[in-house]
């Protein structure tokens, strides 16, 4: 049985995970990812050759311990560490372990790199998107959760999948909900009425933002989250609940066209329950929460099913 180590490395996060004997024993996260490598990656390197070594170090392991690094994410991107080509969908692990490319880089560390590639769709723009990621994240969640379901994601970049009873990506859709989310809260006139701090959700105004979207669109829905503040003097948790319910009207529309009946929801709990609130008032398909250590576990789970992967 491989000791492996695993990296997730994001557009401005990277996390490092020790894998030993199929169990993570130690995880470092850094504020650091592909964003700060535009324009040269020495910094990234950097702190990467650092982290493992320390990584390393705190668990008693050396490199020979270790069988490879499986690095996947924004890693593989034209300001990560290596570039790896998108796999073309539909794609599974068969696919994305025949693409995946192995590089020694020597300047970071000794062990030997496998950078697992992203996948894409193509046809006509509306068809045609990308992901870094999230494909070993869905192989690793799937292990747990069955196929012929639609893989739910949110984050800064909201990736709602289908994957298909071929253990396959079939297609899937970005949405840049989370980056909205912060944008709109740190850098508008709403910058006043939302406070991200808030922990939790009332359901009641999270529902009231999702219909206010849907009768008067997400620009207007947006504005009111100000009315709520300022005219109804509404609380912190209930002017955040309405606006986050405008925010996610789009993501719950896309999820409620989709033809599998199915629906696991991943990512950060603060999203993950206020969506699946949501999908539950307002659609008729099964909804299920990961769980938040499934969550966890599943980037570094679908890495090695990946690399391990056997005819």
């Amino acid at each position: 049985m491989h000791n492996y180590i695993t990296i997730d490395g994001g557009t401005t996060n990277t996390r490092i995970n020790l894998v030993v004997n199929k169990k993570i024993i130690d995880t470092l996260k850094l504020s650091i990812g592909a964003r700060n490598g535009i324009g040269g990656n020495h910094e990234f390197k950097t702190a990467l050759k650092s982290s493992i070594a320390d990584i390393l170090k705190k668990n008693g392991v050396t490199e020979n311990d270790i069988h490879r690094i499986l690095a996947s994410g924004m890693i593989t991107s034209e300001f990560g560490l290596y570039e790896v080509p998108h796999t073309i969908a539909p794609a599974g692990i068969e696919q994305l372990h025949n693409n995946m490319k192995e590089v020694l880089l020597s300047d970071i560390s000794n062990i030997p790199f496998i950078f697992i590639s992203g996948v894409k769709t193509e046809g006509t723009l509306d068809q045609t998107d990308m992901m870094r990621g999230e494909e070993t994240e869905i192989i690793g969640l799937a292990e747990k959760y069955g196929t012929t379901a639609v893989y739910v994601l949110p984050g800064s970049h909201s990736k709602i999948i289908e994957f298909n009873h071929k253990n396959e990506i079939s297609k899937f859709t970005t949405a840049m909900s989370g980056e909205m989310i912060s944008a709109l809260a740190n850098n508008t006139i709403l910058k006043d009425a939302v406070d991200l701090s808030v922990a939790e959700f009332d359901s009641e105004y999270l529902l009231l933002g999702y219909e206010t979207a849907e009768k008067l669109g997400i620009a207007q829905a947006l504005f009111k989250t100000r009315i709520l503040k300022n005219l109804f003097k509404k609380d912190k948790c209930k002017v955040y609940s309405f606006f986050l319910g405008v925010i996610l009207f789009s993501d719950i529309q896309t999820i409620k066209t989709a033809e599998t009946q199915k629906v696991i929801i991943g990512g950060k709990n603060s999203l993950k329950n206020s969506l699946a609130f949501l999908l539950k008032q307002k659609c008729e398909k099964e909804i299920i929460c990961a769980e938040e250590t499934d969550v966890e576990e599943c980037i570094s789970i679908g890495a090695i099913k990946i690399y391990e992967y056997s005819n």
